[in-house]
């Protein structure tokens, strides 16, 4: 990475947008764009960049992200064409990942068929959820069952594979357990054998205390 905190667009400062921009800054340097004066007042003051331009347009998109960003988000879901247009602008732009707000199936599977990687509709999505999955790569999926306990699936760190879950020994380490695996095929394991080797492809469903669980991710 070419930066020490992760750089992020989000474009369309709709609720969900705007949900996402506030969770996303206390992690990663983040530039907002909407074309409502508005909103960009309103905002300002708590992201890196704020900025008042049309993601319609190539050139004004090109002015304000460029190779250091790591991430886009494109919230402007509403809007059919509006999104399509800055997807490919970004995907032009070559930023390296790409999430999108979908209005509907259809609009969700014409994004899926344009390359974006994580297709978000936000009446089932949080965006607090989101803004994890974007802060922390391993994670696949996350659930708080309290404010003390959560069940997290990551996809394991280097560090883990070709080694067994003995070996590992995240219970001593981490204060976490193995409550499942799935391999590369999807195949699910509930309780799995300690001999398990972890490799590439396969994901492990643990369970702990919230704070250990954030400090397992963190692993590379």
């Amino acid at each position: 990475m070419k930066h020490g905190k992760k750089r992020i667009a989000v474009i369309g400062l709709g609720l969900f947008g705007s949900s996402l921009a506030r969770r996303l800054v206390r992690d990663a340097e983040v530039l907002v764009i909407d074309l409502d004066q508005g909103v960009i007042n309103d905002i300002a003051d708590e992201v890196h960049v704020a900025l008042r331009t049309d993601a319609r347009d190539y050139d004004n998109l090109a002015a304000a992200i460029n190779d250091e960003f790591d991430e886009a988000v494109v919230c402007i879901g509403e809007q059919l064409e509006a999104s399509i247009l800055c997807v490919l602008h970004l995907q032009k732009l070559q930023v390296p990942r790409i999430h999108a707000k979908a209005i509907n199936e259809d609009h969700g599977r014409i994004l899926r068929t344009m390359g974006v990687h994580d297709v978000i509709f936000p009446e089932t999505e949080s965006a607090e959820r989101l803004a994890r999955l974007i802060l922390n790569p391993n994670l696949v999926d996350f659930v708080e069952l309290s404010d003390e306990v959560a069940v997290m699936e990551i996809s394991p760190p280097g560090s883990f594979l070709g080694r067994t879950l003995l070996d590992l020994n995240l219970r001593q380490r981490f204060s976490v357990t193995v409550i499942a695996s799935k391999d590369a095929t999807g195949k699910t394991t509930v309780i799995p054998s300690m001999d398990t080797v972890v490799s590439a492809g396969m994901s492990l469903v643990v369970l702990g205390r919230t704070d250990a669980v954030a400090a397992l991710r963190k692993l590379e």
